[in-house]
């Protein structure tokens, strides 16, 4: 279902950026003309043989003006093909103006008396046009035209959810914890609250991808889990509403498959994100804050490759990149050079990362371990083969253990029907050790330890209940999408 459309080499290099850069150039000077203060008849024609020099004298300046900005521009720019566009004719100017004056950076420049700040501003705006080719991969296309390509694909996640207010407890079951606050509403009526996020489409005939939790909340303190109703906002002047069926999630790769009623949509084109470069030039499209911003447009670098971090207790690995990623961007396109989804933008760290500040840290999925897992949604609703145990647990710290008197490890307090762990007699109140005699002290290690296995595999689970250790035999089922 996924397709590369790319016929070319991602690698011949031939940097097209320059009309990105074209209306750019930097204005080296400019002639200031000053009548004469005289009024008398006999100044004027003595001044006549002075003004005809002044007028010769003008004539030079501009010629050395003209030389000056030619060494400028061989100086700073070197006869490099991308900055072709800088010099322009003036039968591209037909109005006299040059692309300067409509330039910022050149109208500093033009407004600076000092011809230190004109050199200063050209260097700035070579600066920038060089980190854009470096970075570019062969044969890209323009910022602007990767924009126009991409941005049809693009549309807006609409979720909502449903949760009740309860008491605050935990789950203990004394008086502090984990529990979902009620803000002073003990009423136990069912609240509504609202979400946004991005989305891609995939297909002309209407199926979208997005992040997992645009419509699953297992992180605010809501956990509401997922989401009663979803639409799909298209980017049109309309701003056009469907709603939308969620075919599949997996919360532990974030992703989601969306379903909308609908025919001759703009799919995406997906490249190859295995073959991308740390340096080299992204660009991310999303709904920062909602859909006020929409399509709002950031570029940087692959940061880095293969980056693992951990996201709410779930150990990803993942493309980072300091294009800039808001609240709002989950679950939108990260693009290379030529136009194609190569990640689905997912987290961004927080402006302080424990005691330092932290900035330009994003993060995306990359397409090429997303594509798999979102044929497999497609196709049945969730990712096959993987084990699950069918318990909701907490990490039993160090301060509960000693208050409790019990062994560190995943406190299990909820057991799914019908689970392999009901099967296996695991209870709420036991506290899971150990994995075939390998010792558990939280639940990223439980998982880890469950996942060497797959579905239908048999293991041995080591658990303290009522001041004693038990053994018990688990035979592992398959994560379905309501058990996710």
């Amino acid at each position: 279902m996924f397709e590369n459309k790319n016929n070319q080499d991602p690698y011949n290099y031939q940097n097209n950026y320059q009309d990105l850069y074209q209306n750019h150039e930097s204005q080296d000077g400019y002639i200031d003309y000053v009548s004469d203060s005289g009024n008398s008849r006999n100044q004027k024609n003595n001044n006549g043989g002075k003004s005809f020099l002044k007028i010769i004298a003008g004539v030079a300046a501009v010629a050395i003006i003209s030389v000056s900005s030619i060494e400028m521009y061989k100086l700073f720019g070197g006869n490099h093909s991308e900055w072709d566009a800088i010099v322009t004719s003036d039968a591209d100017n037909p109005d006299g103006n040059s692309p300067a004056e409509e330039s910022s950076v050149s109208g500093d420049a033009k407004n600076s008396e000092n011809s230190g700040d004109v050199e200063n501003s050209g260097a700035a705006v070579n600066s920038t046009a060089n980190w854009i080719n470096m970075s570019a991969p062969e044969g890209a296309l323009s910022i602007p035209d990767i924009v126009e390509k991409a941005l049809p694909s693009v549309v807006g996640i609409n979720a909502t959810f449903e949760y009740t207010p309860q008491n605050m407890q935990s789950y203990w079951g004394f008086g502090f914890g984990y529990g979902i606050p009620n803000y002073g509403d003990s009423s136990g009526e069912k609240r509504q609250i609202a979400g946004t996020g991005t989305g891609i489409i995939m297909t002309a005939d209407g199926y979208i991808i997005t992040n997992a939790h645009c419509i699953y909340d297992n992180e605010s303190d809501y956990k509401c889990g997922k989401a009663i109703s979803v639409s799909v906002v298209m980017g049109d002047e309309d701003e056009t509403e469907y709603d939308a069926e969620i075919v599949g999630y997996d919360l532990e790769t974030d992703l989601a498959v969306l379903k909308i009623s609908a025919n001759g949509l703009t799919p995406a084109e997906f490249g190859n994100s295995d073959e991308l470069r740390v340096g080299e030039t992204v660009v991310a499209i999303g709904n920062p804050l909602g859909f006020e911003l929409f399509g709002t447009t950031t570029c940087g670098i692959v940061s880095a490759l293969n980056r693992e971090i951990t996201i709410n207790e779930k150990d990803m690995t993942l493309i980072q990149t300091d294009a800039a990623i808001n609240q709002g961007n989950s679950g939108g396109p990260l693009l290379n050079g030529y136009g194609q989804v190569i990640g689905i933008n997912s987290a961004k760290m927080s402006s302080s990362y424990g005691s330092a500040g932290v900035e330009g840290l994003g993060f995306a999925i990359p397409i090429s371990d997303a594509k798999e897992i979102i044929e497999d949604l497609i196709e049945n609703g969730y990712v096959t083969g993987r084990p699950q145990l069918g318990i909701t647990g907490v990490n039993v710290s160090e301060s509960d253990a000693e208050h409790f008197s019990m062994p560190l490890g995943v406190y299990v307090y909820g057991v799914t029907g019908g689970s392999a762990a009901e099967q296996a007699g695991i209870c709420q109140g036991d506290v899971i050790t150990a994995v075939e005699g390998t010792t558990i002290t939280n639940m990223d290690e439980l998982n880890e330890a469950k996942n060497q296995y797959n579905a239908g595999d048999t293991i041995t689970l080591t658990i303290f209940r009522s001041g004693q250790s038990l053994e018990l035999e688990l035979t592992l089922q398959e994560v379905n999408q309501e058990e996710n």
